[in-house]
């Protein structure tokens, strides 16, 4: 009897840790350090880096979404000319998307904000980055932690550097939905994401 309930115990403990592991976005490519997401935008397609080695929470929680297809559709709101490109929030109505919990905060990994890495946006809460992020558009450092937590890089663009470059020339206007100055008067479509087979 005692036996019997032990192994159950073991097993629902299993499965448990199993779940987690697959919701928390570890169970893409497992084994790759650097996998890389093609992200097919309607101003052309970007392929980035992912650097799970230095920033495994943030990479995973990034695959998560990715896996779910939960970028799919969504679009680039916010737009500060030579500074960053920011996206991954919101439908193309402008509504919400659905979040997963906070993350703690990588930002002292030893990575720079520097041009054309991704990192992960954020309240004035170190560990309340969800499911946002954004290209650096130049090497802001003023993001990078100092005194104070700043903002996890956990990606580099390796191509369609020209196509980012090419959403800062578009024109901006105030988007009430989201109450967002910065934001394309022509929305910018994240169309989909997927994880590249490893190289």
């Amino acid at each position: 009897m005692l036996r019997t309930l032990f192994l159950a115990l073991v097993l629902i403990t299993t499965s448990a840790v199993a779940a987690k592991k697959e919701k928390d976005g570890s169970h893409v490519q497992p084994d790759n350090y650097y996998p890389r997401v093609k992200m097919e935008t309607s101003a052309g397609d970007v392929i980035v880096e992912l650097y799970r080695r230095r920033a495994p929470i943030t990479v995973n929680n990034f695959l998560r979404y990715v896996d779910a297809g939960s970028y799919n559709n969504t679009v680039f709101h916010r737009i500060v000319p030579g500074y960053i490109v920011q996206g991954g929030g919101y439908d193309v109505e402008y509504g919400e998307k659905p979040e997963y919990d906070p993350i703690f905060n990588e930002s002292g990994s030893g990575m720079k904000n520097k041009m054309y890495t991704i990192s992960m946006a954020r309240q004035n809460n170190p560990h309340s980055a969800t499911r946002q992020w954004f290209f650096n558009m130049n090497d802001n450092s003023n993001l990078d932690p100092g005194r104070d937590w700043g903002y996890s890089v956990f990606g580099m663009i390796v191509e369609g550097e020209a196509v980012i470059e090419k959403m800062m020339e578009v024109e901006l206007d105030y988007q009430p939905a989201i109450g967002e100055v910065n934001s394309p008067k022509e929305p910018i479509i994240l169309k989909k994401v997927t994880v590249l087979p490893p190289v």
